[in-house]
């Protein structure tokens, strides 16, 4: 089973819809032991860091999916999910995070105005070196973004994609069992799908 953290971030059911189509279970829950129970979490999320990381402490989720994390749980971060799982971030003035992957998360700034900022719509992503959940996916494959702020791991070995827009940005981070995607596979029609579909059955080797 695929748990699928709620943490009052937005977005849950596009990410269940689209387990659902595939035929893979999953739940969305807020509850500790069967987050800790799943197979696989899926940790997405609309919003901004700072308040995301409030909402976690609160609930004492912030410890659950370092708990999810330290276990080698196959852990999935999409976009504020995944802004999260670095160390902080540029967002709210500066935001402590997860701290699972060194890193920060920083804002856009670009010279060129023609590039707005959100980076928003349909982009490619290029692989900087192998992974099983993307594999499968190729140069031409297209993604759905909404973001104005990028991932920046402090690891070259954790920088497994990129997208340009404006610079060449990371798109994908990942080590051992976590994987952080900035973009929202969910509503990225088949690519995103086949995506999914390997995150549903790693286990949680890169």
């Amino acid at each position: 089973m695929i748990a699928v953290i709620d943490y009052e971030a937005g977005n849950l059911r596009s990410v269940e819809r689209a387990f659902t189509h595939l035929g893979v279970e999953c739940r969305i829950t807020a509850d500790a032991e069967e987050i800790l129970r799943a197979d696989r979490v899926v940790f997405p999320g609309v919003g901004a860091a700072g308040t995301a990381m409030k909402v976690l402490r609160k609930h004492g989720l912030d410890r659950v999916i370092r708990e999810v994390a330290a276990r080698g749980t196959p852990l999935l971060g999409i976009c504020l999910g995944a802004q999260v799982m670095l160390d902080e971030s540029d967002e709210d003035g500066g935001t402590a995070c997860l701290g699972l992957i060194p890193g920060r998360t920083r804002r856009f700034d670009f010279s060129d105005k023609t590039f707005k900022i959100p980076h928003m719509g349909w982009n490619n992503i290029v692989c900087k070196r192998s992974h099983p959940v993307l594999a499968g996916i190729n140069d031409n494959d297209r993604f759905y973004f909404v973001h104005s702020y990028y991932l920046d791991p402090a690891n070259n070995d954790d920088r497994i994609a990129e997208t340009d827009y404006g610079a060449s940005f990371v798109s994908v981070t990942g080590r051992g069992s976590l994987l952080a995607v900035q973009f929202h596979p969910e509503k990225s029609g088949p690519p995103g799908l086949r995506l999914l579909a390997k995150f549903s059955s790693w286990k949680g080797d890169s």
